[in-house]
């Protein structure tokens, strides 16, 4: 299997990961976390989980995901707080139906919100 390396500002490291991985989100897509009560749109994507090793050890062994798939990077909001939130494949389900994330940094990534996802800014695509 071909591999390919990235530095992750967030691990404070170069990270090894598979050259293709299936995402099951793009960016732009709302989605929300399967076990815990929050919702948020998708800004970016790690192929593999690429944050630190405490922020790793700080979720529970029995409920820890692999690192082996993409990592999710959510503006994320729940009933009481808006924050940035790092989430694992497994734990996402697609959220379209629930109308836009009102995060207050959204609309520096993204554009608008039509068919039930976001369109990033044109000026940040290439």
């Amino acid at each position: 299997m071909d591999r390919t390396h990235f530095f992750s500002a967030q691990a404070g490291r170069t990270i090894d990961a598979p050259a293709r991985v299936d995402a099951s989100f793009a960016i732009g897509d709302v989605v929300r976390h399967r076990m815990f009560d929050f919702r948020g749109v998708i800004f970016d994507i790690d192929p593999v989980f690429a944050n630190s090793e405490e922020w790793y050890d700080s979720i529970p062994e029995d409920i820890r995901p692999g690192r082996d798939q993409p990592f999710y990077h959510l503006f994320a909001e729940s009933d009481d707080s808006s924050y940035v939130a790092y989430v694992s494949q497994q734990n996402l389900l697609n959220d379209s139906l629930g109308g836009p994330v009102e995060h207050p940094d959204v609309h520096q990534v993204f554009e608008s919100f039509e068919n039930g996802r976001y369109r990033m800014r044109r000026a940040l695509t290439h």
